[in-house]
């Protein structure tokens, strides 16, 4: 297993995150679609309960992980309250942050060519569940089981334990209402789905989105719109002459016209309008677009490094930490950095977004066992078709 799993990790690049939660929204059902968890009975805990006395939890702790530098603020401000007596372990931080290719990287690094060596970390907060998927084949994981997680989570988590989910990325596309009428006129349509970006013959050379080899969420989106639309929109994404480039550099050239559509995920847009909102100012040149072929929602998962492979051997402190970030309290915080709650009975919602159960209805899907065990074939079906 471990050399197949070894080819695997050669050509891994890498896997494509806080103020005021949008309104509450009616109650919905939660859909069955993936990567819903299945329709539990009525009565469910609104939020994770942790079994260990927060006082008594001790020692340090160390997160990798890739959110907002201003969320990890949030964060550490909030465990800090909660777990007066566990000690940062990264310079009066818990959190070491660095972008999820360069993490990822840095995962391996320590992991030695052997996979066999201790890391500098006892807990992730980075990727999405194909790279979760790896590193418990790998055996750096440590299992332990969230009491009643089917009742608490709306989405899919492993039943081994290894992993949860803890935040949720909603890939969309977005377009400037400022510039739709100078699109008009030159005949370009602003597309409503994921098919007419790629699709749309007059998006030729006027569409962005972020690279798959180096963003997970990019990545996990190819392999729904393979799924989806098969082979064939790969090279539909070719003719029209997508660009591959970063968030901001595509928010830039929607505002300034450069781009008619881009493929971006949900908080990168959210964050910006609530950002000037707060500066007295309302944003008209961005919108979100949630496409009517569906959105692609991205859980990102919380892992505690097995007890042999972590740096500060506190898998005690580990599990209570991720029990907590099941908690109300936590979720508001994720909220509040423009990712969606996986709580299953959480009515609330980023600011200026929809309703989490609706997009859960919107879902596409993502086969997370094929964005894991295919993921080569993947990338260079993706080089071949777009970046030749």
């Amino acid at each position: 297993m471990k050399s197949a799993l070894r080819k695997t990790m050669i050509s891994f690049l890498c896997l494509g995150l806080l103020t005021g939660c949008g309104s509450k929204s009616p109650d919905t059902p939660a859909a069955s679609a993936a990567p819903a968890a299945p329709e539990t009975p009525a009565a469910t805990p609104a939020a994770a309960e942790t079994t260990v006395d927060a006082a008594d939890v001790e020692g340090e702790l160390v997160i990798y992980t890739s959110m907002y530098q201003f969320a990890i603020e949030m964060m550490d401000e909030a465990l800090k309250e909660k777990f007066p007596n566990l000690k940062p372990g990264n310079d009066g931080s818990f959190f070491y942050y660095s972008g999820t290719s360069s993490l990822i990287t840095k995962i391996y690094g320590e992991m030695g060519e052997n996979h066999d060596q201790p890391l500098d970390a006892d807990m992730f907060m980075v990727a999405e569940p194909a790279f979760s998927l790896e590193l418990k084949d790998y055996g750096y994981l440590h299992p332990f089981e969230i009491e009643n997680a089917d009742q608490l989570l709306r989405f899919d988590y492993d039943k081994e334990g290894y992993w949860y989910p803890v935040r949720v990325l909603n890939m969309v596309l977005a377009s400037n209402p400022e510039k739709e009428q100078e699109w008009k006129e030159k005949g370009v349509n602003i597309p409503h789905s994921f098919k007419d970006f790629a699709y749309d013959p007059t998006l030729k050379g006027y569409i962005s989105m972020s690279d798959p080899m180096t963003s997970g969420s990019a990545y996990a989106s190819v392999v729904a719109l393979l799924d989806t639309y098969g082979e064939e929109y790969l090279d539909k994404l070719s003719e029209n002459g997508v660009m591959r480039e970063s968030g901001s550099t595509a928010i830039a050239k929607l505002q300034s016209g450069e781009c008619a559509s881009i493929m971006i995920l949900e908080e990168s847009i959210l964050k910006y309008i609530d950002d000037e909102a707060k500066k007295g100012n309302t944003v008209t040149d961005l919108q979100v677009i949630y496409p009517d072929d569906g959105v692609i929602l991205v859980p990102s998962t919380v892992m505690i490094v097995a007890e042999e492979y972590s740096k500060n051997v506190n898998t005690e402190a580990a599990e209570a930490v991720t029990k907590w970030m099941l908690t109300e309290e936590a979720q508001k915080i994720i909220m509040q950095a423009y990712m969606h709650s996986v709580l299953r009975d959480q009515t609330e919602f980023p600011a200026h977004s929809i309703d989490t159960n609706k997009l859960i209805e919107m879902d596409m899907g993502v086969d997370w066992e094929k964005a894991y065990h295919e993921r080569e074939e993947i990338n260079n079906l993706w080089t071949e078709k777009v970046t030749k």
